[in-house]
């Protein structure tokens, strides 16, 4: 008898582990496919065609400017400014003359850009967040950066853009780019601009 309760309790004991692992596998599975769901679902930056087709001349003028291990971050810049469209795919004419609109060839835009790109970078001690940013606010913000914290922060740059935007003497000519910046006043240049840039990087360097 007491063979047969210790064969009984030991088929239990099986069965109850079994079960417990059972459940365990079905948990794991639910939670690898919702996790599976979710990443399908998550939408990514796209990029144009128009900014897909300059690679080569942005490689080019990466290498004579030394900065070749940013192609995918000056890519995505040029994703920010412009979707690559236009004569001025970089947005560098105020870079390169002091205002805007007087660049009108793609290839010249985009040398200066990548040349206006690795002075800001060397200015920015290295600190690639600062110079991405910089190349949006001005070279102003890598002083300011220096001074007040060292390092690039976004609240700095929330902080650097309110402080623009208060001393400058005809705000009309500013505009909030992002619903987000109104919020705090901060409606000199794009305050998320090293975020956007950096998706688009990150989706570059999937590819």
């Amino acid at each position: 008898m007491k063979m047969r309760k210790r064969t009984k309790q030991a088929i239990y004991q099986v069965l109850f582990i079994g079960i417990l692992l059972f459940t365990a596998i079905c948990m794991i599975s639910l939670l690898s496919m919702e996790e599976y769901k979710s990443e399908e679902s998550r939408t990514y930056p796209q990029i144009s065609e128009e900014v897909r087709q300059y690679r080569p001349l942005v490689e080019k003028y990466a290498a004579e400017y030394d900065v070749t291990e940013y192609v995918d971050v000056l890519l995505a810049m040029m994703m920010q400014e412009s979707g690559g469209r236009g004569d001025d795919p970089m947005q560098s004419s105020e870079s390169y003359c002091g205002e805007v609109g007087c660049i009108n060839d793609p290839e010249l835009s985009i040398k200066q850009g990548i040349y206006y790109f690795s002075e800001v970078l060397k200015d920015a001690e290295g600190d690639l967040e600062l110079a991405i940013q910089s190349y949006n606010f001005g070279r102003g913000f890598i002083d300011y950066v220096l001074e007040e914290s060292g390092r690039y922060t976004q609240d700095i740059a929330i902080d650097f853009s309110q402080e623009m935007y208060e001393k400058a003497p005809n705000k009309s000519i500013y505009t909030c780019l992002r619903e987000e910046a109104k919020q705090y006043n901060a409606c000199y240049g794009d305050i998320y601009y090293v975020k956007s840039v950096m998706e688009y990087r990150d989706v570059l360097a999937l590819e």
